[in-house]
């Protein structure tokens, strides 16, 4: 039984080395691994990292014995105070920063689109001979256009910096790519012309990655024009409103939390809310001819709304192909107003990402904590070589009767004191009665048994 008691709690909780082997077969070590078992239950409700913490700040703090003999050892606690204000301002300006970078304020930007096409090899740059040419005999290539469409992100200013040719001035690798603000991209060509792959089609979702523009390349000497349909991927999601419903909010297109809000303001500003009910709404004509009740509870107005929002229409554009005169040909400019996270984003994400590791402040905390540790040894030693210079007589016999303390408590023996025992009034006390009671009760039982075996 005490075999299978010491087993189980050996493998429920993990005792320390110290009070593994001297607390006896059954009752000692049943008490043992449930104050341990509490002791560890106790040790994983606080975090690993939260207990390092906190231990290092106290090996930190220089004991108050060595403050009392080293007056200069004040700079030091000062220094540890200055830390835990910049720990606090860093702890702060932490939580600000994840703010930030968990819902970015969006940066409205404008995206200066190019749409033009080149040519090679068209009838009007050899009019005599299209496929052949004239020195040597050697055939070239067939007559051909590329179609090229490609934007960037203009600076804070709005400026060119190149007099309007995209393709001499370097994407600034910061801002997103021209792809990334659309989520399909689709250009008809003239079936006539093309008949077997008139339609491309571009989407973000089967993307692999973003691009800065794009680039379709065809054989074909015949002018044409082409459409090219932009769906743009707004960040958070818009929604075009209704023709009622923009009429009294003075916005066409918007996000869905900006459109309630706005909603609320005009109900405020109407005094439509009911005076005994604040929950409820009391529609006016324009507001009913939307929401379709004259009274309704605000709560449900957003399922209400669902009807009067559809997707934006996508931009649609036109770019005719021509295959004479100078190149780029039919070069167009648009400008498109887009949204852009944050230019310190990524510097914020990279500081939260450094300031997680603290690997240089680490080590200089442990460099800390073993000097701090080295200094308090240093003070036990120096205290015990001073009182043995003092009074080495009584300074061996404290130390003697200190060891002796120690070695009954090993033993197990703390509790017994030998001087006590050898007095009389020991056995004066009140329990003494009951353990004679107690001692003669089980003499009789162990004599029948010792009888019986014999």
């Amino acid at each position: 039984m005490h075999r299978s008691g010491n087993n189980n709690s050996g493998t429920t909780t993990p005792l320390s080395a110290g009070a593994s082997g001297k607390r006896g077969r059954g009752r000692a070590g049943v008490t043992g691994g449930g104050a341990n078992n509490t002791a560890f239950k106790a040790a994983d409700v606080t975090p690993a990292a939260a207990r390092r913490k906190k231990q290092k700040v106290a090996e930190k703090q220089i004991p108050d014995k060595v403050t009392a003999m080293l007056p200069e050892s004040a700079i030091y606690t000062q220094l540890l105070e200055f830390e835990a204000r910049v720990d606090a301002a860093l702890a702060r300006k932490k939580l600000d920063i994840q703010e930030v970078v968990r819902s970015p304020p969006p940066v409205q930007r404008i995206l200066r689109m190019y749409v033009f096409n080149t040519f090679a090899s068209q009838s009007c740059q050899d009019p005599n001979n299209p496929y052949q040419q004239q020195s040597g005999g050697h055939a070239r290539e067939p007559p051909s256009w590329t179609l090229r469409i490609m934007g960037r992100i203009l600076e804070s200013d709005g400026s060119e910096q190149d007099g309007g040719n995209s393709s001499s001035t370097k994407p600034n690798p910061v801002l997103p790519k021209f792809s990334s603000f659309f989520k399909r991209i689709t250009i008809q060509l003239d079936p006539n012309l093309f008949p077997d792959d008139h339609t491309i089609v571009w989407e973000a979702v089967r993307a692999s990655n973003h691009v800065e523009g794009f680039e379709i390349k065809r054989k074909g000497d015949q002018e044409f024009v082409a459409n090219i349909k932009l769906e743009m991927d707004y960040t958070p999601e818009r929604f075009k409103l209704s023709a009622p419903l923009a009429e009294i909010l003075g916005v066409e297109v918007d996000t869905r939390p900006h459109i309630i809000a706005a909603l609320w303001q005009y109900i405020k500003g109407k005094k439509l809310q009911n005076p005994t009910d604040p929950t409820l709404i009391n529609c006016d004509p324009a507001l009913q001819k939307i929401l379709g009740d004259e009274r309704i509870k605000f709560a449900s107005v957003s399922a209400r709304l669902n009807q009067h929002l559809s997707p934006p229409q996508p931009i649609h554009l036109e770019h005719r192909i021509k295959l004479s005169g100078s190149m780029p040909a039919s070069n167009a400019c648009y400008d498109l107003s887009v949204n852009v996270p944050a230019p310190l984003l990524k510097e914020m994400s990279a500081f939260l990402m450094n300031i997680e590791k603290h690997r240089d402040i680490d080590l200089y905390d442990d460099l800390i904590t073993s000097s701090i540790r080295k200094i308090n040894e240093h003070r036990r030693r120096r205290a015990f070589f001073l009182g043995f210079s003092h009074s080495p007589v009584d300074f061996i016999n404290g130390l003697i009767a200190s060891q002796s303390r120690d070695l009954k408590s090993a033993v197990g023996n703390a509790s017994r004191n030998a001087e006590k025992e050898r007095r009389s009034d020991f056995y004066n006390q009140p329990w003494v009665e009951d353990a004679v009671i107690r001692y003669l009760n089980r003499r009789p039982a162990k004599a029948s048994e010792g009888g019986g075996n014999t």
